[in-house]
């Protein structure tokens, strides 16, 4: 039987040992299952991952879930950053065994852990493995807006200290406004996708202000407003996707679908300002 072990907030737990580990993470050939690690002689590298989850912050105290597969079971395994190999079990224990180097590495079940596979759960100290990725310490930390994490510890003052030339931080809202104001009706398209760049940063926005941007002669300017309002949670950014999802333009029309539809993969981040 191989070991392996998955790290949850401490809040899942009455559901883990009633039901098992819920199929919840997207993982590989459009499945879903339980991400987990080979249980491995070293306590820091069995639960390498541990700060890297609790990085991204909301989830409270971690603990770990010690399951055991049969050693058949087919599994995805391999480095966060690479390709993954589908294995089975105790294949993918032998593997992560003889690495020199096995941080970034992950397993991925694509199907439920049953209540009967979960043999322990432990709390375990909350410092234990690497923050950002392996060999973090001692780089200069990336501020784009693909690698921040928002509200992690010190991200405002890092941003600020460390600016990144075209995600930031970004000027005011005020400021902002301000700019889409001067820039007239319907107004420059370069400075309107610059001012929507800035906006899609926020995890709300004054939709009212940008409402007569879905009329804009730009196909352009109206596709980077679908991406703009796409993850604020400001009322009336509903109602103005439905209006953006009848947009003459077919790439404004697939932009709005793709907000719309919870299925459709999600990729996309702002744009750099033109």
């Amino acid at each position: 039987m191989a070991t392996f072990v998955h790290l949850t907030p401490a809040g899942n737990v009455p559901r883990i040992r009633r039901s098992g580990i819920r199929a919840v993470s997207h993982g590989y050939d459009s499945a879903r299952g339980v991400y987990c690690f080979p249980v491995l002689p070293s306590f820091t590298l069995t639960h390498q991952w541990l700060r890297e989850l609790a990085h991204w912050g909301g989830q409270g105290r971690l603990v770990a879930v010690h399951i055991r597969l049969d050693d058949s079971e087919p599994v995805f395994t391999g480095h966060y950053g690479g390709p993954h190999a589908e294995v089975r079990a105790a294949e993918a224990v032998g593997r992560i065994l003889e690495l020199d180097d096995p941080r970034g590495w992950e397993v991925f079940v694509p199907r439920k852990v049953l209540p009967q596979e979960v043999r322990s759960i432990r709390t375990v100290p909350q410092v234990a493995g690497w923050r950002y990725q392996p060999d973090a310490h001692g780089r200069r930390p990336c501020t784009c807006y693909g690698c921040r994490v928002r509200g992690g510890y010190g991200a405002r003052r890092l941003r600020e200290r460390l600016p990144h030339p075209l995600d930031g931080p970004a000027p005011p809202t005020r400021e902002l406004l301000a700019r889409l104001t001067a820039a007239g009706d319907p107004g420059d398209p370069t400075v309107l996708r610059e001012v929507l760049h800035w906006l899609a940063m926020r995890r709300k926005g004054p939709v009212p202000e940008l409402a007569r941007l879905a009329s804009h002669p730009d196909p352009a300017v109206r596709e980077d407003l679908v991406w703009t309002i796409s993850r604020w949670t400001t009322p009336g950014v509903p109602a103005l996707l439905d209006t953006l999802a009848d947009d003459p333009h077919p790439d404004v029309r697939e932009a709005a679908e793709t907000v719309r539809d919870p299925t459709k993969e999600r990729t996309r981040l702002p744009n750099p300002p033109p």
